[in-house]
């Protein structure tokens, strides 16, 4: 995923490969994960410690070990490429354009579950504008579909532990 960083292009690239169990994918880049090329990575995002108290990973990884996932059969894309300061300044149209990139990708890699990781760009990209958190009756690709809370620390209806318990919950279903 290619983005602009001091004015050069860089890659957030995928975190995929085959047989993966869960694959995350987020809404989009923060200018932060952006600039320092990993998933997830800015400050006071709560995604690396939801999905340690989730029981995904045995230790709270730092941004910087999302490569590691792959080994535990986990996986990290984005719906949109772009990153920016807050997902409100994505348009319908990127979301639904990352939407049909998404489904390409899970064609490809055929995960035993996509995990989209905020409600909103769910109901936008994909146009269901009922979806709720957890397991969707939908499927992308013939792939179970969950949906998760934003982990941003901009996203204040969520605290930890709620976050970490949605989390959880779709570590029991993938183990079902």
């Amino acid at each position: 995923m290619t983005i602009a960083a001091g004015g050069a292009a860089r890659l957030l690239p995928d975190v995929v490969g085959p047989n993966l169990e869960v694959l995350f994918c987020g809404i989009n880049p923060s200018l932060y994960s952006a600039a320092v090329g990993h998933h997830f990575a800015r400050p006071g995002n709560r995604f690396w410690p939801a999905l340690h108290r989730s029981g995904f990973t045995s230790r709270q990884l730092h941004p910087t070990e999302d490569r590691l996932l792959l080994g535990l059969g986990l996986g990290l894309t984005n719906l949109v490429a772009r990153a920016t300061a807050r997902a409100a300044e994505l348009s319908t149209a990127e979301l639904t354009t990352g939407a049909r990139r998404l489904t390409e990708l899970v064609e490809a890699q055929r995960p035993g579950w996509v995990a989209v990781v905020g409600v909103t760009a769910y109901r936008t990209g994909f146009g269901r504008p009922r979806a709720a958190i957890g397991r969707q009756d939908e499927k992308i690709a013939g792939t179970r579909v969950w949906v998760l809370p934003n982990p941003s620390g901009l996203n204040a209806h969520y605290r930890l532990d709620a976050l970490a318990a949605e989390f959880g919950a779709l570590r029991l279903a993938s183990h079902s």
